[in-house]
């Protein structure tokens, strides 16, 4: 009998330091992390592209050549809308769950998430190359 007890004091103090010990979490970020950060990295640039919006709008306003101001302008306007439309897009196909929590992905959505890693990229390229055109045309045409 004490054999027993003893058997069932050690399996519940083995089961008991387990199960409190913490899973160490890994340091390599996983893809949605990933995704988000580049989101995390491009996002505040949205105000960065409303005040160069509005500075263009005021060379325009003062220079007879415009062609290529208007093309600057357009392309922060097309920057602003595709970072809108991807937030809509993933927002719609993953749940909070999933993006913050790290709740395992379906085939499907993993195959999602490959797609969004691509797209969130290029869309980051494309911020920051009409944001780096803007900011040129506005020193150069001072």
């Amino acid at each position: 009998m004490k054999k027993h007890i003893l058997l069932f004091a050690t399996l519940l103090l083995t089961i008991t330091f387990y199960s409190c010990k913490e899973n160490p979490k890994s340091d390599t970020p996983t893809q949605m992390q990933e995704v988000m950060a580049v989101h995390d990295e491009v996002m505040p640039k949205m105000g960065t592209i409303g005040k160069l919006i509005s500075q263009l709008d005021a060379k325009i306003k003062e220079t007879d050549s415009t062609d290529v101001l208007v093309k600057a302008r357009q392309d922060l306007r097309d920057g602003n809308k595709a970072m809108m439309d991807w937030m809509m897009n993933f927002g719609n196909r993953f749940d909070t769950d999933e993006i913050m929590k790290g709740k395992a992905l379906t085939e499907e959505k993993q195959k999602w998430l490959d797609e969004e890693e691509i797209k969130v990229k290029a869309l980051r390229d494309q911020m920051n190359t009409s944001i780096k055109n803007a900011e040129a045309l506005l020193k150069q045409k001072k």
